[in-house]
């Protein structure tokens, strides 16, 4: 299996809307792999392709080595998967579905449930409805934990959440999935970019780009320009260079391609009466919403 997620030209369209399109993406195992991207751009969609939740209108997707579309209980048993939407059997106690979740997974270990029960804090006679949406998302987390899984797929599982059980859950899935390979689809980026290896960014259904989070962190940089007087923007401005912005006799853009020898060469041609240069690095946040607003004015261009 050279990656426990793949997929290939892989499209889902909604009568005239095409939610996903043509969408190549290989999950390398062991990463922690962020889906990030506006709303509606076609990560949630992504997720049910992969689970089998919707079925593709053109393309392939393979997980754990199997064609997505013939998933049976056998690759299930070694997948976790939290949805912010998802299901459960609101009816039963903590401790009842737990035990009904047992039989299903071969893989299950008690002692872990057990640890994870004592670790959320779970309150195991109470009934699923009447948890709280902090403590319904720990309880399918430490059902999904429980089994160990091979793969763990996440969508949006920070929604709604406080920074306390936020951090509750972040840091249970890490110490306890450890090795194990994670997809997850948020727009927490904050809380993403602490602890994701890989990140995709989807727009339109599109993927604009899939890298290392680390390489992510190093090509992108906000650049200021000082002047004496304000500055005239060249013709020949590179298309690595996003959003500029004057203010008086400053100049501020984003590099997308940075590196330490080009683009101060780059600059140096381009306006050789800047006083000063200053290159900063981003966050994820930042990263994003300076994708996002290029996204849209390219739209309404």
């Amino acid at each position: 299996m050279s990656s426990p997620i793949s997929t290939h030209n892989l499209s889902k369209a909604f009568r005239r809307t095409e939610a996903v399109h043509a969408l190549d993406l290989a999950v390398p195992e062991g990463s922690i792999y962020a889906l990030i991207g506006p709303n509606g751009a076609g990560k949630t969609t992504t997720i049910k392709l992969l689970m089998n939740i919707l079925r593709a209108s053109s393309g392939s997707a393979e997980v754990l080595g199997v064609d997505s579309r013939r998933l049976s209980p056998r690759e299930f048993a070694r997948i976790g998967y939290v949805s912010e939407n998802q299901e459960m059997p609101e009816w039963m106690t903590v401790d009842y579905f737990l035990r009904y979740l047992r039989p299903f997974y071969p893989t299950w270990d008690d002692s872990l449930a057990e640890d994870l029960v004592r670790q959320f804090e779970l309150p195991r006679d109470r009934k699923l409805r009447h948890l709280s949406r902090g403590m319904r998302m720990k309880a399918a987390l430490a059902s999904s934990l429980a089994y160990r899984p091979e793969l763990i797929v996440l969508d949006e599982p920070f929604t709604g959440l406080d920074a306390l059980v936020r951090d509750e859950f972040t840091r249970s899935l890490l110490e306890r999935a450890e090795g194990t390979t994670i997809l997850i689809s948020s727009h927490d980026l904050a809380e993403i970019e602490s602890f994701a290896s890989h990140v995709a960014y989807i727009e339109e259904g599109r993927l604009r780009f899939a890298e290392e989070m680390a390489a992510l962190a190093d090509r992108f940089r906000q650049v200021e320009l000082t002047f004496d007087a304000p500055p005239a923007l060249p013709a020949d401005w590179p298309a690595a260079w996003m959003r500029s912005e004057t203010s008086a006799a400053v100049l501020r853009f984003i590099d997308s391609q940075f590196d330490p020898e080009r683009t101060p060469a780059q600059i140096e041609r381009l306006f050789p009466d800047a006083r000063n240069v200053a290159c900063h690095a981003m966050s994820l946040r930042e990263i994003f919403v300076a994708l996002a607003t290029a996204g849209r004015h390219a739209k309404a261009a």
